[in-house]
């Protein structure tokens, strides 16, 4: 096979102008998402660079992008070998083959490796993908000395913590190998998961106290989280998973189990059932577990049934489910895990079975291990089982967990949202907690608040004279249950804080303080008593924010799918390494017929078009005349303005509830751009349904308070409501959404 490479790497100063060119002749994205280009800036310019993005955020291009588009090589620190080799191919058939991306680890034969050295040493390469355990080697430092390195990627970083869901020795090592190799390449350290604790640990361990941080929001709004009381019979559970499964044939999805054993005997049951579903453990032969995986990703099977070690190799965006069969050890394990689910902000359903068995069992197994790591592993399940129990917003509290805020009260894609508890009053219940997280120095746990709260008389609170306490049993009228919820919420609230470097000891804030001196109000919902649930068998509610394909074209989207399969069967690849689904959805709603167009279309580069576009644009070209479809692109010159392309396009991708962000980068356009356009489209009489927009991203209060303004006032003007509201508190943004929602909800 003859060498192919990109083009050459730029080597005058790289504007901004060149790095979106790229971007668009690489990728196929017209826009970076979120914080993106100001991380590639970053590491351009040589700067350490830390990043926490979520699954689905677009970690990847980070590192891809920059590596393609400078002089050198980027080392690309991975910690699982299946996941290299997606990347590596991943890369490649952006137009790309061969040279330009190579891993190097134990899988590798003599001449192989032989192989990616003499490419490496040519110039040719790119990026190189290296296990941690391959920089320990002496002769690998030796030989990627004589390289010219551009930075050092760490992907996965969690993996330094010990506080992190998946520590690895190993990855504590790479600093000081780093620093032999080249001590003047930059750092960029990637991870999707990472409490504050996880972070300064990272921070720390790699000596990048002075990184550029970017960290943009844990909060996926296309998944739908739901906790649900598992059976003790398992034929009821069996029941409901198949169940499931069932409503959602033909889907990708993937079930974890904690043990093995459990893996295949329900891998065995879903195949007696007729689902199509294979196991993965790290107890099966490699070669079977490697084939069971390539039949996941190449379409051959929808389901995977597994432990945690099917997990970080896995870059496939349409996965859309996620069921854990048993609570998970971690609540960052739970957000890495269910965060493979809807990558492409399609669909994303997220169920998790929840029983006190299960707990205790992983709780045993726990203490097995030294008392120190213990201490913070018993920390992390009880952080589990109290998310598990909650009845508040399951977004609240998971991004809580991570240090970020969610604002809005009900996220509308949560159990716990769609089907809420009722609320009761509670401030003179908080005020017992914090006058008893006081009374003991706040030096213990909230275990031991609450059997102080409740009178549990304890050989510990004896030792302690902590029985004769004026609080001890002043919450006995109360439940378990309830004085878990009021300490939950008083975490929240930030009236508490739990210090996880002292293992979980309860703290009473400045704001705890305030609050003892001018009580309010606080309504608290009681947390689930999953013991006594009363249906075995639940309807799992479908996410109300979930992307299906609404606007687009069902049928034809189902032709293009199928050839797509036929494509990757013949190239050995996986389908969404030649086309994301998000891209056939495009190709439904603006039906391409000319090359021109499809490099158009979103998520296809001119590589890619050129490379895969032709069966395609002729299987589209075909429909389109068989069904007399005028397209989007007819319509631009036989209808009047307001029905352009951009416009359908605009009112199809709002009903199907995709954020203005994503829509807006799909057309090159600025989000105030955006806006001039929806304007335009509902003042010509076209319902806009900006509601599920408008609810994830404007305060409730604002809401409110811009509605009653612009239903009131003697005209619309954007300048006139901004003064009335106040300009520093109220965006342009807001008050335009606001207006768009008024002129759908009333002027049609």
């Amino acid at each position: 096979m003859t060498k192919q490479t990109l083009k050459e790497p730029i080597t005058d100063p790289i504007t901004e102008i060149d790095i979106y060119a790229k971007l668009k002749e690489i990728f196929g994205f017209n826009n970076f998402k979120g914080s993106q280009l100001h991380v590639i800036k970053s590491i351009m310019s040589g700067n350490d660079t830390f990043v926490i993005m979520p699954t689905g955020g677009g970690k990847s291009l980070c590192y891809q992008l920059p590596a393609l588009i400078t002089p050198g090589t980027a080392i690309i620190v991975s910690p699982l070998i299946s996941l290299m080799k997606n990347q590596v191919d991943a890369i490649r058939n952006f137009g790309v083959v061969s040279s330009v991306a190579h891993f190097l680890n134990s899988s590798l034969a003599r001449p192989q490796i032989k192989e990616v050295q003499d490419d490496l040493l040519s110039g040719m390469t790119k990026l190189l993908y290296v296990a941690p355990e391959t920089l320990t080697r002496d002769d690998r430092i030796e030989f990627l000395q004589r390289l010219n390195i551009s930075f050092f990627a760490i992907d996965e970083a969690h993996c330094i913590s010990e506080w992190g869901h998946d520590f690895r020795p190993e990855y504590r090592r790479l600093h000081p190998i780093i620093k032999a190799i080249n001590p003047d390449a930059p750092i960029l350290a990637l991870t999707a998961t990472a409490t504050p604790k996880v972070q300064q640990d990272i921070l720390k361990t790699l000596n990048m106290q002075n990184a550029k941080t970017f960290v943009s929001s844990f909060n996926r709004p296309n998944l739908y989280y739901e906790i649900r009381p598992k059976p003790q019979d398992e034929k009821l559970l069996h029941k409901q998973i198949v169940k499931f499964l069932r409503e959602n044939e033909g889907k990708s999805g993937i079930i974890y189990c904690l043990s093995r054993r459990k893996v295949e005997s329900l891998a065995e049951m879903l195949q007696l059932n007729g689902i199509k579903a294979l196991p993965y453990h790290a107890g099966l032969d490699p070669h079977i577990r490697a084939e069971n995986q390539d039949h996941f990703l190449m379409e051959r099977t929808d389901i995977i049934v597994a432990t945690i070690a099917f997990g970080m190799g896995i870059d496939k965006p349409d996965v859309r489910f996620v069921i854990h069969y048993d609570i998970p050890k971690s609540l960052e394990g739970y957000y890495q895990e269910t965060g493979r689910a809807g990558r492409d902000e399609g669909e994303g359903k997220c169920i998790a079975f929840y029983s006190e068995e299960n707990v205790q069992k992983i709780q045993k197994l726990v203490k097995k291990k030294p008392l120190g790591e213990q201490e913070v592993a018993l920390e992390l399940i009880d952080e589990t089982v109290s998310y598990a129990n909650s009845s508040t917003c399951r977004r609240i509290n998971l991004l809580q967990y991570f240090g970020e805020k969610y604002t809005l009260e009900n996220c509308n894609n949560c159990d716990n949202c769609l089907r809420p508890k009722p609320k009761v009053e509670a401030a003179q219940e908080m005020e017992l907690l914090l006058e008893t997280v006081l009374a003991v120095k706040q030096c213990f746990k909230a275990k031991y608040i609450m059997q102080i709260l409740l009178g549990d008389e304890s050989s510990q609170i004896k030792n302690f004279k902590h029985n004769k306490l004026p609080q001890f049993g002043e919450g006995a009228d109360k439940s378990e249950l309830f004085w878990q919820a009021v300490i939950r919420h008083s975490i929240i609230e930030n009236l508490l804080i739990k210090e996880i470097e002292t293992y979980g000891l309860l703290k009473v804030t400045a704001k705890g303080q305030k609050f003892l001196k001018q009580p309010y109000t606080v309504m608290v919902s009681q947390d689930h008593d999953y013991s006594s649930d009363e249906s075995d068998d639940p309807d799992i509610v479908d996410s109300v924010n979930s992307v299906g394909l609404g606007g687009a074209d069902k049928v034809l989207f189902t032709m293009l799918k199928d050839l797509l399969k036929q494509i990757a069967k013949k190239e050995k690849l996986p389908p969404y390494v030649i086309f994301e689904e998000r891209s056939l959805e495009d190709m439904t709603i603006q039906y391409p017929i000319t090359m021109d167009e499809m490099k158009q279309i979103a998520g296809v580069g001119s590589n890619k078009a050129l490379k895969y576009g032709q069966p395609f644009i002729d299987l589209i070209k075909v429909y389109v005349t068989e069904n007399e479809i005028e397209r989007p692109q007819d319509i631009v010159v036989r209808s009047a303005v307001n029905k352009s392309g951009l416009k359908v396009y605009i009112i199809q991708s709002i009903d199907r509830g995709i954020p203005l962000e994503n829509i807006a980068e799909a057309k090159g356009l600025s989000l105030e751009e955006l806006l001039h356009e929806m304007e335009i489209i509902v003042a010509s009489g076209t319902k806009l349904d900006v509601n599920y927009y408008v609810q994830e991203y404007i305060d409730k209060t604002h809401q409110e308070e811009i509605w009653d303004h612009l239903i009131n006032c003697e005209n619309d003007s954007i300048k006139e409501a901004l003064m009335h509201l106040g300009e520093n508190e109220y965006s342009e943004e807001e008050v335009r959404l606001m207006r768009i929602k008024l002129l759908s909800d009333y002027g049609q």
